[in-house]
């Protein structure tokens, strides 16, 4: 079984049936820098790098101590996940670079695999073949990523399974129309407006899953939230798409 690491919800590792629970880390210090050498494993991150992230007001003089003991007590860890200690985390030049194995398995890059899976399937008219890429990566990206925490690299990132939440959201919602169920199309279009209200692909499947409901006048009344919103904020009408769909609707029995 392939090392698996999950950077949402609970950080863990789970190596030969073993799990690493969050609680094995070494304090949130240790969580941020093993979050942030997993992502950045394809190059080297420097010591200030960090330190930038451990303490965003001021850094205090005994940095250079603390990050070191941080750091080896993150490769006593990973040692314990069945990787070599003196391999797995390299030290050169005053930087750090994380090695795991070809088939590692990350959450947040199977979340970002997924949507990409999901998506090219749903343009290339496969729309029910993208149910399962598209479950995996919406369970993972609305997980929450290091909570407390609020550097700008861990805001960065947050903002990442963002974007790949509300994307997998609208690529559920077709996959949803297709298979005849407009409810649950209409719920995940609704998160999607919640997160998003300016974003007009939204309430267009938002609109398309009450009109196959058969709610007409439901379907009618978001084009009317959507108009007004961007009118009123935005100083412009609904986009050419938000409007045909809104015409569909009006044409509809």
């Amino acid at each position: 079984m392939p090392l698996r690491i999950y950077l949402t919800g609970r950080m863990s590792i789970e190596s030969d049936g073993k799990i690493l629970g969050q609680e094995t880390f070494p304090s949130m210090q240790g969580l941020l820098a093993f979050a942030r050498l997993v992502v950045d494993r394809n190059r080297a991150v420097s010591r200030d790098e960090l330190a930038a992230m451990f303490w965003t007001r001021k850094v205090p003089r005994s940095w250079d101590a603390a990050l070191t003991s941080v750091i080896s007590k993150l490769r006593v860890l990973l040692g314990r996940a069945g990787l070599k200690k003196a391999e797995v985390l390299s030290s050169t030049l005053g930087c750090y670079q994380l090695h795991l194995p070809t088939n590692a398995w990350v959450d947040t890059e199977a979340a970002a695999d997924g949507l990409h899976e999901a998506e090219v399937l749903v343009k290339a008219g496969k729309r029910r073949q993208a149910y399962g890429p598209a479950q995996v990566a919406y369970h993972i990206a609305r997980r929450p990523l290091l909570a407390g925490e609020n550097c700008d690299w861990v805001e960065q990132q947050r903002e990442k399974l963002r974007t790949i939440h509300v994307r997998t959201c609208e690529c559920l919602a077709e996959v949803y129309l297709a298979n005849g169920e407009p409810s649950l199309a209409a719920e995940v279009a609704k998160e999607v407006v919640s997160l998003q209200p300016f974003r007009e692909t939204a309430y267009q499947l938002l609109m398309r899953a009450h009109a196959a409901s058969g709610n007409r006048a439901e379907a009618l009344w978001v084009y009317e939230k959507c108009r007004k919103l961007v009118i009123d904020e935005l100083g412009v009408p609904p986009s050419p798409e938000t409007h045909a769909v809104y015409l569909q609707v009006l044409k509809s029995k």
